[in-house]
């Protein structure tokens, strides 16, 4: 049977500085993305955007448009990991700048794509700021991974 695995990432935009909601994570895929997480069994994915949003950042986030979905599939051991893609301008709170996560910073959005990313997330970049792409799909093992596909 098939493993699969369900995130998701949000990103929170400032319409009134310009700037989006960034996290420099320390942990797992190290760099600079937007915050997100895990889908826990019986919980909705949007709702789980939501959770994990309030637990990494303490902001409280509604009206989410889901922008995007990236799929990898390991070909090896039939494992499937997807991560559910969402954007917003509403939000509300007290931002936690730290976390065990990593450090959560404001920056202009057109200085996003100069920082140091974590890997294979400027690619995405274009789905959570236009629609251009709706899904990205790419094979995995542990002998190579192919390059994101973007349509």
């Amino acid at each position: 049977m098939s493993k699969v695995e369900m995130t998701n990432m949000c990103m929170i935009y400032d319409k009134e500085t310009d700037r989006v909601l960034v996290q420099e994570r320390i942990k797992s895929w190290k760099g600079i993305t937007f915050p997100g997480g895990h889908v826990e069994n019986g919980e909705s994915i949007a709702d789980s955007t939501i959770r994990e949003v309030k637990e990494e950042t303490g902001l409280d986030v509604s009206d989410l448009e889901l922008c995007g979905i990236v799929h990898w599939y390991n070909n090896e051991t039939d494992e499937t990991y997807l991560v559910f893609s969402y954007r917003t301008t509403v939000f509300r709170g007290k931002l936690m700048e730290e976390t065990e996560e990593g450090r959560h910073f404001w920056v202009d959005k057109n200085e996003l794509a100069s920082l140091a990313l974590a890997p294979g997330f400027g690619e995405r970049l274009p789905m959570f700021f236009g629609d251009k792409f709706a899904e990205g799909f790419g094979v995995w093992n542990d002998n190579c991974k192919e390059a994101m596909v973007w349509k």
